[in-house]
């Protein structure tokens, strides 16, 4: 079933990671996909590639989200190449993790702004363009530790809880234009990232889970897909939780 055939949907920082899985998942549904990377280009034109095989219109464009400028410019030109844009899904982050007596304001102020100021950024730039077409779904990547915090990531836990707030306000500012606007709150995912850490750690992480595994970048891009459908056409304003019961 192609849930989301003839949808265009913009996702930023989809080269690796949660965002590659999330390009996958709306490329087998019918999406066409425009997406956002920082300094792979080979790595996404092997997505592109990828995507397009599976019949579907897709093309990477190397942009920092994180700047007003550049995310403007980048909407502009997804919507000369795809005609309009129905999805959005900031999922673009970073960490910078440290204690807070060692954290530097450069650091601070890094996560801050890629995180959450790139939210900011990308959706005032897709706004015009839903509020044309009377309609839209924009899906911010926010995390568990942005609801309950985390010793060590004072920088991050701030930004992925802005990005609720955020969320929560749009959905407010735009429902009457059926412009729905909902959080993702992903728990421990396991990507090429985690792959490096101790394997005794991860296990131990894994234990600590109601349902015993980390997640997949699957699981959260199929989060995705229903609030990008119209199968959650009455759901705005929600932080889902992709955490296996973390937070239960």
């Amino acid at each position: 079933m192609k849930l989301l055939e003839g949808k265009t949907a913009i996702i930023t920082g989809a080269s690796r990671g949660i965002g590659r899985g999330i390009a996958e998942v709306f490329a087998k549904y019918g999406a066409n996909v425009a997406f956002t990377y920082s300094s792979s280009a080979e790595a996404a034109k092997i997505l592109e590639d990828e995507l397009t095989a599976l019949g579907v219109k897709a093309k990477g464009y190397q942009s920092n989200a994180a700047d007003f400028n550049e995310a403007q410019k980048l909407v502009d030109d997804v919507v000369e190449t795809f005609g309009t844009v129905d999805v959005l899904i900031n999922n673009a982050g970073i960490t910078k993790d440290n204690l807070l007596m060692r954290i530097s304001e450069e650091d601070f102020d890094h996560v801050i702004n890629v995180n959450l100021k790139s939210v900011f950024n990308m959706t005032k730039a897709v706004q015009r363009i839903m509020l044309k077409n009377r309609a839209g779904s924009i899906i911010n990547m926010s995390s568990v530790v942005g609801v309950k915090g985390n010793a060590g990531q004072t920088n991050y836990a701030a930004s992925k809880a802005g990005v609720i707030g955020f969320t929560k306000s749009v959905a407010l500012e735009l429902g009457s234009r059926n412009i729905r606007c909902n959080a993702i709150a992903p728990g421990f995912i396991e990507t090429e990232m985690t792959a490096k850490l101790n394997e005794e750690v991860v296990q131990g992480w894994r234990e600590n889970i109601p349902l015993k595994r980390g997640g997949t970048p699957e699981d959260v891009a199929n989060a995705c897909v229903f609030l990008a459908s119209d199968m959650s056409a009455y759901v705005t304003g929600q932080v889902m939780n992709v955490d296996g019961g973390m937070l239960t």
